[in-house]
């Protein structure tokens, strides 16, 4: 139940979409199609839709219970749970990776309203290859141009969560998933229909078993974990505002299964257009800003085709970072006892002074670097690398050795008014299989097996 005066969902589809826009991001309609192409396409997407469904909808539903439980914050939840513990730690950890995240993300929203804003006045048309990727460089490189629209970006984001949860994120990702959904897959019907679509379908969904090995399943288990949001404290804080009789397995099944449906439209809308223009599907990163934009061109209604990918790209981007900020939004109210004005003000300006130095680090001021990696590339490494899995990590101790068995059941079942069937099930995976595959996840980002994780964008 909502306590006093504290803000809370209106109802479960305001759940589901907040939510699920906060899992959905640019690490669908971006990483996953460019990852997956890379390792080798249907039998990387077979792995990745088995850990969703077995590792991602446990782990998200502990911590939907965890935010629940407590009413609090994503470090005030641990302080509730486990007072005079060091558990907080997990808290504090994911309030910072959101802080992080959040800077360096602002950064790449950025660039979308860039895109979409090229994508109106129809310039890429008439460009090669290498010229899209000199307008892309050109752009990062331009002194005020990406800082205008990252501030641009935080600006609307900040808006949107100063209204609050139900009267503003609430609202508005109920506007915009659906919106979400009816662009992509009006995107994937083009795709499908265009010649020698049939060929990427068939690299999409026709598994070749021999591709899978240690380092596909590793990336497979990394896309799922961080593709959930999980880690960062915003699902506990979602959680938070939850109410008593929300059926907590129904929504993290509910938000998971939107999340892998985007990334498999995505995957639909983009392999059948790549097959069909005889692109490499091992692109990378520069699929979305530079090969798409050159495929857009190439076909017919391209122009409008162009225009609604840059606007699913700014919504799937805005869903995720209003959730990010409001993790660090909700701390900065609860915990230093702030009204939710100050604390959007504070906390977006905060993020933002960081984020203007991460902007300007991928462009005209790339001295701003520790080592090898500049400012953006140390924050995506940081939270993408170390504070997420640690932070998921963690959350899936606490809830399966930690805390009460019959505390976490109590609220998983609703007060045991709901028949959880497969609580046993449920019990093993987050005491035993998801801290391994998590602690996998860790390792493998820090370089142990030999591959550095490059980050979601999720």
């Amino acid at each position: 139940m909502i306590q006093g005066n504290r803000d809370g969902f209106g109802s479960r589809l305001g759940v589901i979409a907040a939510a699920a826009g906060s899992a959905v991001g640019l690490g669908n309609i971006w990483r996953f199609p460019y990852v997956t192409g890379e390792n080798g396409g249907g039998a990387f997407l077979l792995v990745y839709v088995l850990f969703i469904l077995v590792i991602g909808v446990p782990v998200m539903l502990s911590e939907l219970a965890l935010g629940r439980r407590s009413q609090r914050n994503a470090l005030g939840a641990f302080k509730k749970l486990a007072p005079g513990t060091w558990w907080h730690i997990i808290g504090m950890m994911g309030i910072a990776a959101a802080f992080f995240i959040l800077a360096f993300y602002t950064t790449v929203s950025g660039w979308t309203l860039e895109y979409l804003f090229l994508s109106i006045g129809n310039s890429f048309e008439g460009q090669s290859k290498e010229e899209l990727n000199v307008t892309f460089e050109e752009f990062r490189n331009n002194g005020y141009l990406p800082l205008l629209w990252q501030l641009m970006f935080m600006l609307f984001t900040a808006l949107i969560v100063y209204k609050g949860i139900k009267n503003g994120i609430e609202k508005y990702t109920k506007l915009l998933m659906p919106a979400l959904l009816l662009i992509i897959i009006v995107l994937g019907i083009r795709a499908v229909t265009l010649p020698g679509s049939g060929a990427g379908l068939t690299f999409l969904f026709q598994p070749d078993f021999s591709k899978i090995n240690a380092d596909v399943v590793l990336q497979a288990l990394g896309q799922a974990f961080f593709s959930l949001s999980i880690g960062m404290g915003a699902l506990i804080t979602y959680g938070s505002y939850i109410k008593s009789n929300e059926d907590l397995g129904k929504t993290a099944f509910s938000v998971t299964l939107t999340d892998t449906l985007v990334a498999v439209l995505a995957g639909v809308a983009i392999f059948p257009a790549v097959f069909a223009f005889g692109i490499e599907p091992q692109s990378g990163p520069s699929l979305v800003f530079i090969t798409l934009p050159m495929i857009f061109q190439e076909m017919t209604g391209g122009y409008f085709f162009a225009l609604i990918f840059f606007v699913l790209l700014v919504i799937a981007a805005l869903t995720s970072t209003i959730s990010v900020l409001e993790v660090v939004v909700a701390y900065v109210s609860e915990e230093l006892n702030m009204s939710r004005r100050k604390a959007t003000i504070l906390s977006a300006g905060s993020i933002s002074v960081l984020g203007i130095l991460c902007t300007l680090s991928q462009g005209p001021m790339p001295e701003i670097h520790i080592g090898n990696r500049n400012l953006f590339d140390i924050l995506e490494f940081a939270s993408a690398n170390i504070m997420l899995p640690l932070g998921g990590l963690l959350i899936v101790l606490f809830a399966g050795w930690y805390m009460k068995r019959e505390d976490l059941y109590d609220e998983i079942s609703n007060k045991e008014t709901l028949k959880i069937h497969l609580i046993w099930a449920y019990y093993f995976i987050i005491r035993f299989l998801a801290p391994v595959a998590i602690a996998l996840v860790f390792l493998n980002g820090l370089g142990f097996f030999g591959m550095f994780g490059e980050g979601d964008f999720s």
